[in-house]
């Protein structure tokens, strides 16, 4: 499979060919158990509120059992009081799920395929800005005729191309070592560099 070049002024630089293992089938099953699984360890789960028998106070009967022409009542921590205990309260747990470095290879490999299978992938020879300004990752993403979010693929961290993008919502940067299989299928374009898809291709192989 061969893939035109660009330049960040949408202008074809050259050409790179890529590997056969950009040509696995799609496979929308394991996709989604992986990207299920990463968005689950992605929880801290340190959710945590008290039940009745938590909260402090409460001990005393509010008022006499009869008499009083209210519906009787124990204790003011009981759920239907404000201020008291919480029904079935939430806990901090654990929601990771295990994914075997196989499948999860699989995964990342097909998505990928799909993406390049639906013109969704734009390789780009550098992504290197003059200066840290948001409308020149403005002008980049419109002059390679993107529509839609896209996720520029850096080969390393630059703090420039971060800074520049923050302000754009619809554009997103990451490195090639971070990209997962839930913002591939989650962004509509991809932008990656030579240096990038090399790496992404020797981890894949």
């Amino acid at each position: 499979m061969k893939l035109d070049v660009f330049n960040i002024a949408g202008k074809k630089t050259g050409e790179i060919e890529l590997s056969d293992v950009f040509t696995a089938e799609y496979n929308e099953a394991l996709i989604h158990q992986v990207v299920v699984a990463q968005l689950a360890n992605r929880r801290q789960g340190t959710h945590a509120a008290l039940t009745r028998t938590e909260v402090r106070g409460g001990g005393a009967k509010p008022y006499r059992q009869k008499g009083t022409g209210r519906a009787r009542q124990g204790s003011i921590v009981a759920p239907n009081y404000v201020g008291g205990g919480v029904v079935f309260a939430k806990k901090p747990r654990d929601f990771s799920q295990k994914i075997n470095k196989t499948m999860k290879r699989a995964a990342f490999v097909s998505a990928l395929s799909q993406k390049l299978r639906q013109n969704e992938v734009k390789i780009v020879d550098k992504f290197e800005l003059a200066e840290p300004k948001t409308k020149l990752v403005a002008g980049a993403v419109k002059a390679l005729g993107l529509n839609g979010r896209a996720l520029v693929v850096l080969d390393d961290f630059n703090e420039g191309v971060l800074r520049a993008s923050a302000n754009i919502p619809t554009v997103g940067v990451t490195e090639s070592r971070q990209l997962s299989v839930y913002e591939i299928v989650a962004t509509k374009n991809l932008i990656i560099t030579v240096d990038a898809l090399k790496k992404i291709e020797e981890a894949a192989l």
